[in-house]
């Protein structure tokens, strides 16, 4: 376990007063906040490219990125990165082909884009769905899994002290509305980034200096080559079906080459794009702000694996050659706790303050949407019409006491299950299984101008029970080998499609039924968006940034391949 010094203590009080005193600086430089819905929920107009950038990165990643994104680095390797740089390509596409049609039509809330472009029954439908999945899954698991890996790191604290002081830290932020939280997360970045490289750099340099290496960092990334290059390849072959356990558990977890034409895309295009915890930081700003503060977030992604997947192949490495004993079982989710065990006074207190504000970040960004959501599509369409400005701000804020306050009802004894179930296994239950339905509906409400609301309807309803159907019925009603899938035994001796090829085919048939049902309403439905000539250009700046970007991401699959 690791304990904190004096010198730990006063790095992390820094951090907070640092963050709290901009924050509040923030606020009162501009009061409009108090009064004004569009200022409160969206920063509207005063959030740059670069804090829309960093802002979207702080709010992403958090507890379960540091721990369950480093233990998979522990257990699978590189190929895990699949998430963050192809996150990288769906921010692209985010920024050239999403945010105009948002824009245009002044989107502010996903449910909105829903009632919009379909009807108020499908809006409110996925307005409910919405909060109750960021209330109980999202915001109860980052509260949760965050409390747990603050107190593995510092020791001997109370998990409910812990639990209280992140949930009461975002909520200062969170009160002083979208312009305090986009801000603020600038520092938070900057200090998860920072610390994040730092405790990468000492991680290296401890292979080093175990091994007897010459050559500090640069010497013990080449010696995690060399030692284990298993765990440097992005693409895993596909096992035989006699493959040892181990084999097959990485698979069904990252399915090679296959899951690239599959679930991988549903899960970043619908996290990025139809997601009003991410999009709500650019929804506030004009197009090409809008546009470069998402390709700046796209380019950080190809710095995150880094920082929370470079650490977990270490920990594997030193654990493989006995350097990490208490690690005894392999267990992939201590893998970062156990290379901060290395780490100097100082340097721990600086880790400790990253992992917290990437958890305050995610906290604020997330009880953020629920207040927009609850505030703008329930209260002032259904419960309260006639609302002023200065109501609607004050409602937002005491939603934010009351999701937060739920959350620590739910997370207090961990009455969901959530350190039972692990963290990302939680997250992944409850909201893999409606991403491919979800995302049906906003790519062919955006792209088809013949989608009907009955089809966007059906779409969700198929795209659950079709991801239910794929990840724990078809084994035993379709065989474990067939045109569509190959499952595997997994660690319990159940037979297993891989997740992301469930998504897949999920996703597809569901595009399938709501394109048939859609051709029973008219060719062009009166809801559907308009495209205006030259309405998908860019600028040659923007150009210049997706170039980049993909020839660095090139570059990287090409290395490990």
């Amino acid at each position: 376990m690791t304990h904190l010094v004096f010198v730990d203590y006063i790095i992390i009080l820094i951090y907070f007063i640092v963050v709290a005193g901009y924050g509040y600086w923030i606020y009162q430089k501009k009061k409009k906040a108090n009064s004004d819905t569009k200022d409160f929920f969206l920063a509207e107009g005063s959030l740059t490219w670069w804090a829309i950038g960093a802002s979207l990165i702080a709010s992403n990643i958090s507890a379960e990125q540091f721990i369950g994104m480093s233990g998979e680095g522990f257990f699978v390797g590189i190929a895990v990165s699949a998430y963050e740089w192809i996150a990288a390509i769906a921010l692209i596409i985010i920024a050239v082909w999403f945010m105009p049609i948002y824009l245009k039509n002044h989107i502010y809330t996903m449910p909105q884009f829903l009632k919009t472009r379909y009807n108020e029954s499908v809006a409110l439908i996925m307005a409910i769905f919405w909060l109750f999945l960021y209330v109980f899954v999202n915001l109860t698991s980052i509260l949760y899994l965050g409390s747990v890996a603050i107190n593995g790191l510092v020791g001997g604290q109370s998990l409910h002290v812990i639990m209280i002081s992140l949930a009461l830290f975002a909520l200062v932020i969170t009160l002083g509305g979208m312009k305090v939280i986009g801000y603020t997360d600038v520092i938070q970045v900057a200090v998860l980034i920072f610390g994040g490289l730092a405790t990468t750099y000492l991680a290296l340099t401890v292979v080093s200096e175990k091994f007897g290496l010459p050559g500090g960092a640069w010497a013990g990334f080449n010696y995690l080559i060399q030692d284990s290059p298993e765990h440097f390849k992005m693409i895993l072959s596909k096992p035989a079906a006699d493959a040892p356990p181990q084999e097959i558990g990485k698979y069904l977890v990252l399915p090679g080459i296959a899951m690239y034409f599959a679930g991988q895309w549903i899960v970043n295009l619908n996290y990025w794009g139809c997601n009003q915890y991410i999009t709500q930081r650019a929804l506030g700003a004009d197009l090409q702000t809008a546009r470069t503060g998402i390709l700046f977030a796209g380019m950080l992604k190809l710095l995150m694996p880094v920082i929370v997947m470079l650490p977990g192949i270490a920990a594997y490495v030193l654990y493989k050659n006995g350097h990490l004993p208490q690690l005894a079982e392999g267990s992939k989710d201590g893998a970062y706790s156990a290379i901060l065990s290395f780490l100097p006074s100082g340097l721990k207190g600086l880790s400790v303050a990253a992992l917290t504000a990437a958890i305050v970040a995610s906290l604020a960004g997330k009880v953020n949407s629920i207040s927009t959501i609850f505030t703008l599509d329930i209260y002032k369409k259904y419960l309260k019409p006639g609302a002023g400005e200065t109501n609607l701000v004050w409602v937002g804020r005491i939603t934010v006491w009351a999701a937060m306050l739920i959350a620590l009802f739910f997370t207090w004894e961990d009455i969901l299950g959530i350190g039972g179930a692990g963290g990302f296994t939680f997250i992944q239950k409850y909201t893999g299984f409606i991403s491919p339905g979800v995302f049906a509906m906003f790519i062919l409400g955006m792209f088809w101008k013949r989608t009907t609301g009955l089809a966007a309807i059906v779409g969700v309803i198929t795209g659950f029970t079709l991801s239910v159907v794929f990840n724990n019925y078809a084994p035993a009603w379709f065989g474990h080998e067939t045109i569509l899938y190959t499952a595997y035994i997994n660690s319990k001796g159940v037979y297993e499609i891989p997740f992301l090829i469930s998504m897949g085919w999920s996703f597809f048939f569901t595009v399938l039924i709501m394109v048939l049902i859609s051709f029973g309403g008219s060719a062009i439905n009166p809801k559907a968006f308009i495209f205006e000539k030259g309405m998908f250009g860019v600028q040659l700046k923007t150009k210049v940034m997706i170039i980049v970007t993909v020839l660095m991401l090139a570059a990287l699959y090409i290395k490990f391949w």
